[in-house]
This record gives structure tokens, C-alpha cells and sequence, in this order.
């Protein structure tokens, strides 16, 4: 038996198993596969932070963090230099991370970012204690394990009651990422979170309104600060309840439509969620990403571009047509929610430059006529919730037919180092500049030979 594995078999709540497994795991209990994905995704979610740092609405939070944070040793990624406490700079930097649509998630989707949410909450531990690359690297991999299978057992079902999962699933994980930075023993980590399960928050009211959508922004940021406060709470003392996941108004039937309580600790130690990390190619929702991503594909075989194009169709997953049909977004944040609209715009700009989507996008008039012309139908035999048909018909007349499964970010086809490297500095250049952005990704790529957490200069 596998003896990450067999340490999880020993009884009691899923709370106090999966806090078990945290407390026991060891860096050489984990795959080097599993490793290396880690490493990935710390690095994208701080690149991420980074550039979300210069829109307004990560200012506002950041301006938030340093009124109230007061002075401490953490690091906003605003660029400037004074420091914060731990849960301020946990909550502005996940602001951050999520505040251009561009940070990892798992595949299949279980409402879990775990860039946005685990990242900053751990950066900012290390940097308040001095921990190592090495220790961050393991809490991050025992924290993207517990917070996977939470999602897994809710079966995504959450967001069909209304609730915008990541901030109900995200304190969770991130304490749990935070509790192994302040050496949290097991029964600490089990109170941790069941103190973290009343930190949870995140309506999608934001989907129905034609503004607002700055405030899913927030259910990132507040979930990795309730894991910094979780963690701290439990570390002096403050309890939790044991049954927090599958116990009477617990996690899993307070918040869900559907659970699957078995999930929560179903090979733990062995089965890797890690390695389902989802790393984004393009700065929206993810539904969208495997649509864009053969469109390009088509544009490039066949030599056509938007204006060429006279009718778009798609047949897309339940969800999509519930949650992301949106025709007239008001602002950009709005517009990386809707499927028709970054379907449109893949077909006029590139979509893998983020500077894509800024304010011009959206009176653009072939992107308009695009999005409200494209004709979305539900289906339910497609092969993921993220999968589409499309159909492109060109003026003229001719008709191309496709399916889109997949794109390239993946698990089943994740990014190459290079890919990884390019798409870091992409990001970060133009805030850090070229050498410094360099420097940095050297850095994270090495992890855990750092002795401490590698932040910019």
C-alpha cells in the first residue's frame, strides 16, 4: 500500500483525514510530474497578479490592503515596495490573480482556482515566517489535493443554487496552504478548516446584471485571506467543527444541489489531483477557451477572418448557455464571462495577447455584430462541459463544420517549458521589465532550492 495513502485510512471525519494527509505529506512522497506542475502554477498565478495589478479594480483592492494591512514584511505585486500583513497582501494579490480572467483551474471543472485562491495565501506565509521554496512547494501540492476533492464532492453543483463556487471551495484550500506554512499539527489543520467552512461567500448576481462583475474578483481575494485567518485562529486555539464537509449543515448540504461525499478522501495520497491543474491560454472564462482556440485554428487553415464571416453557431454545454450568454456585456470584465462575445472577438484580434481585451473591444463593431448575431443552442451530448460544435458560414456561402474539446493548457496537453516561460514574461515584462521578469521565472522554476519565497525585487 502506498504509504502517503495508508496514513489517510485511519478513521474519522473527511475534515480530520484530509488534514492528516496535509500534516504527513513529505516532498518525497510526491511524483516529480506532480512537482512540476505545482511549480507551474505557483509561477502563472503570480504572473497573473502581476498583470492584473494595473487595472483599477485590483488598485482599489490593493489600496484597501495597504489602509488597513499596516505595515508588515508581505508583498503587494502593485510595484510598489512598502509591505503588509499576511491576510492583507493574501487578499489584494488574489484580487489580482483574478482580476483579468487569466488564472488556473482543474479539469474537469470543479469550481476550484487554485493560482488565485492557494498562491498569494501562500506567498504571503512564507514571507511572514521566512519558510523555504521547498516548504511552499509542498504546502501548495497538500492544498491543491484537499481543495480538488472538495470541488470534486460538490460536483459543481453550487453554482446552480446561485453561488459562485471558487469562493465557497477557496478558504479550504488556502488554509490549508497557509496552515503548513505556520506548521499547523493535524488536529489544528482539521479546526482550521472547520473555521475556514464559515468564511465562505460569492453570489453570481453579478452574471444577471449588465455591471458589476469587479466583484468576482473579490470571492478570490476574500478566500485567500479567510485561509490566512483560518489558519492563524486555529494555530492559537480558536475550533472548528469536524463534520464542516459532509455533516448536517455542513459544506456539502448547505451549499450544494449535488454531492458526492466519498470524493472528499477518494485516493488521497495516491490518485494526484494536482496533475488536473488547468493553466489558461486566454484572458476569459474557461468555457470559452476551447471554442476560441479552434477558431483560430480554422482561421488559420482556411484564410478567413471576422469580417468574412456571416453566421457563427454553437452548441454548448447546459452551463454556458445559462451562465454565459451574454450579448451586450457593459464592461471588459463582463465580456470575458461571455462565450458569444470572446468567440467574436477570437475571430478579429488575438486572443492570446491580453491586450486584446481592453475598452476598444467593446465597440468594436464586428465583435458586436458577431456576438449578437451568433446563434447558441444547449446540448448534452458533447464530450465535456467545456466542449462545443461550432459552425462558421462565410459570405458566399461555404460552411465549415468543427468540434472543440479541448485546448492547449490542458492536463491532457499541458504547455511546454518554453510555452510555460514565454506566456510568464508576456505577463510580467512590461511591469517588471524583461531581465527582472527573466530573473523572477528562473527562480520559480527552481522552487524548492530557494531559501525563501522568491518575490520580485
Amino acid at each position: 500500500m502506498n504509504t502517503v495513502a495508508s496514513k489517510t485510512q485511519e478513521g474519522g471525519s473527511a475534515a480530520q483525514q484530509l488534514a492528516r494527509f496535509a500534516a504527513g505529506l513529505r516532498l518525497a512522497d510526491v511524483p516529480a510530474e506532480v512537482l512540476a506542475r505545482a511549480r507551474a502554477c505557483i509561477a502563472d498565478a503570480l504572473a497573473c497578479a502581476v498583470y492584473g495589478g494595473r487595472f483599477p479594480w485590483s488598485a482599489a483592492t490593493a489600496a484597501y490592503a495597504r489602509r488597513y494591512g499596516g505595515q508588515g514584511p508581505c508583498t503587494v505585486l502593485d510595484g510598489r515596495s512598502s509591505g503588509v500583513a499576511a491576510p492583507a497582501a493574501a487578499f489584494a494579490n488574489a484580487c489580482s490573480a483574478h482580476a483579468f480572467e487569466q488564472d488556473s483551474l482543474r479539469f474537469p471543472g470543479a469550481g476550484v482556482h487554485p493560482g488565485a485562491v492557494l498562491v498569494p495565501a501562500l506567498a504571503a506565509a512564507c514571507q511572514e515566517t521566512g519558510a523555504s521554496g521547498e516548504r511552499a512547494l509542498l504546502a501548495f501540492v497538500a492544498a491543491c489535493e484537499v481543495l480538488f476533492r472538495i470541488g470534486a464532492a460538490s460536483r459543481h453543483s453550487s453554482e446552480a443554487l446561485g453561488f459562485h463556487a471558487p469562493g465557497l471551495t477557496g478558504p479550504y484550500g488556502a488554509a490549508i496552504a497557509a496552515g503548513l506554512i505556520y506548521e499547523l499539527d493535524a488536529e489544528q489543520l482539521a479546526h482550521a478548516l472547520g473555521i475556514a467552512g464559515s468564511m465562505s461567500g460569492g453570489l453570481l448576481a453579478f452574471t444577471k446584471a449588465r455591471r458589476g462583475a469587479t466583484v468576482k474578483r473579490l470571492h478570490m481575494g476574500r478566500a485567500s485571506e479567510a485561509g490566512i485567518v483560518a489558519a492563524r485562529l486555529a494555530s492559537e486555539g480558536y475550533g472548528g467543527p469536524e463534520t464542516i464537509f459532509e455533516g448536517r449543515y455542513g459544506f456539502l448540504d448547505a451549499y450544494c444541489r449535488e454531492a458526492a461525499p466519498a470524493l472528499l478522501t477518494d485516493g488521497l495520497g495516491s490518485n494526484w489531483e494536482t496533475l488536473k491543474v488547468c493553466i489558461k491560454r486566454y484572458p476569459c472564462h474557461v468555457t470559452a477557451q476551447p471554442t476560441m482556440q479552434c477558431l483560430r485554428g480554422l482561421m488559420a487553415e482556411h484564410g478567413f477572418g471576422g469580417e468574412d464571416v456571416a453566421r457563427l453557431e454553437l452548441e454548448c454545454g447546459p452551463k454556458v448557455a445559462s451562465h454565459h450568454d451574454i450579448r451586450e456585456p457593459g464592461d471588459v470584465m463582463k465580456a470575458q464571462y461571455s462565450v458569444p462575445f470572446c468567440a467574436a472577438l477570437a475571430l478579429y484580434r488575438d486572443p492570446e495577447n491580453p491586450d486584446s481585451f481592453d475598452e476598444s473591444a467593446l465597440s468594436d463593431s464586428g465583435i458586436a455584430r458577431l456576438c449578437r448575431q451568433l446563434e447558441l443552442r444547449s446540448a448534452t451530448d458533447l464530450p465535456t462541459a467545456w466542449s462545443a460544435r461550432i459552425a462558421v458560414e462565410l459570405r458566399g456561402g461555404r460552411r465549415l463544420q468543427a468540434q472543440a474539446e479541448g485546448f492547449k493548457g490542458m492536463p491532457g496537453t499541458p504547455l511546454s517549458g518554453d510555452e510555460l516561460e514565454h506566456r510568464f514574461l508576456l505577463l510580467t515584462r512590461s511591469a517588471l521589465g524583461e531581465e527582472p521578469a527573466a530573473g523572477w521565472y528562473a527562480r520559480l522554476a527552481k522552487l524548492e532550492a530557494q531559501p525563501g519565497f522568491p518575490m520580485p525585487a
